[in-house]
């Protein structure tokens, strides 16, 4: 017998769960599946049998693998053995596929043993373990050749698998990359990243590594930064190879991992869950399903200093600058303007707090500043600017109240919700234009 992955951990609630279902499938694959010396002999094989015990994780499962070199199953003699036993009818037999005519010995009361033994064929036992792993929401899955040999692979969840994750940060989110599939990780400068057909790529030794950014493939909305150093996690899997950008490393740990639940499960890309020290959940990264995520994600990595530029980097024109003016009067929206047009900046209108959130989230401007009234119907000025302070993006923007609200409570009330500026109505055109001016920072030599 060959044990392999024996390092492939888990709770120790499964295990306990999945220890019978092993020792039934052993013992079947030493009793039913290995053949008598003279047999294997006369068969051209080794006279002594193998049986391999596998582990491994695969996706977001872990996967159990027992194979043996005997004499494999004969779908026939299954049918038959069940029509015998009144397991099935001779109808239902003719319609079954071969892979299903193998699922016949986890019927209860099967035996294909011709004797019974004190190692099996008691016709107890492998419906028992399709039970316990089912119990699981785990699958057992069987491939057999006549004369060749039979592997059967149990496929249980990482519901309480322990992992090793190397745990990496994306603006305020944590994600853990299962270690299995860590092959190493670099520190790289911006200029090694090059752009190749609209996708990034680096120069890792003597080959060639596509690039992709955590955050693009989770639609993470993430601030650029100007710093010259990327860190880059390079991913394994099988022959493909990928380089995952992340913001920060934060270092190894070893997880248990948790299913996300009914209404969370089957998100593409993650795997399950897990509980930090500090209470805090991170995300679990299925690597498969990120490599293939991967492929369908555009460039941007190569485009953070472009954006950038767009908000507080250089400007080359007026129309540079970007300001939003909000307010449900379209009076006071051309006031406003008319205000702000001799500076020949880039002005976009909203009637609302929706509908500028609705416009922020579109992301076809990089906005430098705002103006906002407070009084206003779906969402008022107090709201929009809590909502906003939410984007990373957009956390640092300058919010100009503009408003007929002249209480100290209000103007306090509007300092806690981020409003660098207070102005009432009513204002000279030339002292709006001066407030916006020294908030966007607003070059006039341009």
């Amino acid at each position: 017998m060959e044990i392999t992955g024996e390092e492939t951990e888990l709770d120790k609630s499964i295990v306990e769960e999945i220890g019978d279902p092993l020792v039934h499938i052993i013992r079947n694959s030493c009793d039913h599946g290995i053949e008598t010396p003279e047999v294997r002999l006369a068969a051209g094989k080794e006279e002594g049998g193998t049986i391999q015990l596998k582990a491994y994780h695969e996706g977001n499962h872990i996967v159990i693998q027992i194979i043996d070199d005997g004499k494999g199953l004969d779908a026939d003699m299954l049918k038959s053995k069940s029509i015998e036993k009144n397991i099935i009818t001779e109808k239902e037999a003719d319609t079954m596929s071969e892979k299903e005519a193998f699922g016949l010995i986890f019927r209860p009361g099967f035996s294909t043993a011709a004797q019974v033994t004190s190692v099996s064929g008691r016709g107890v036992g492998m419906d028992v373990v399709k039970t316990n792993i089912e119990k699981l929401n785990g699958m057992i899955d069987i491939d057999s050749e006549v004369g060749q040999g039979t592997s059967m692979k149990l496929k249980i969840p990482l519901t309480l698998a322990i992992i090793q994750a190397l745990l990496v940060g994306v603006q305020e989110e944590y994600y853990a990359i299962p270690l299995a599939s860590v092959l190493e990780t670099v520190r790289i400068s911006k200029d090694e990243i090059y752009t190749v057909e609209s996708r990034s790529v680096m120069r890792l030794r003597d080959e060639v590594l596509s690039l992709v950014h955590i955050g693009d493939i989770f639609e993470v909305e993430r601030v650029f930064d100007n710093s010259e150093h990327a860190y880059v996690v390079v991913l394994g899997l099988a022959e493909s190879k990928i380089g995952l950008i992340v913001d920060s490393l934060v270092g190894q740990e070893e997880i248990v991992i948790k299913s996300l639940g009914e209404y969370l499960k089957g998100i593409e890309g993650i795997a399950g869950a897990t509980i930090r020290g500090d209470g805090g959940v991170t995300l679990i990264v299925d690597v498969a399903a990120l490599m293939q995520m991967a492929k369908s994600v555009k460039s941007t990595v190569g485009q953070e200093s472009a954006e950038a530029k767009g908000r507080g980097g250089a400007k080359t024109s007026p129309t540079d600058y970007c300001v939003m003016i909000v307010d449900d009067s379209k009076t006071d929206r051309t006031i406003m303007r008319k205000a702000l047009e001799p500076m020949g900046i880039t002005l976009v209108e909203a009637t609302d707090g929706v509908e500028a959130l609705n416009i922020l989230k579109q992301g076809d401007h990089n906005f430098d500043g705002m103006l906002v009234d407070i009084e206003m119907p779906r969402m008022d000025g107090y709201t929009l600017a809590a909502e906003i302070k939410k984007y990373n993006k957009y956390k640092n923007l300058p919010l100009i109240a503009v408003t007929s609200r002249t209480g100290k409570a209000d103007r306090m009330r509007g300092v806690e919700s981020g409003m660098v500026e207070y102005i009432t109505k009513p204002y000279s055109p030339e002292y709006l234009m001066n407030v916006v001016k020294r908030n966007i920072k607003f070059n006039e030599g341009l």
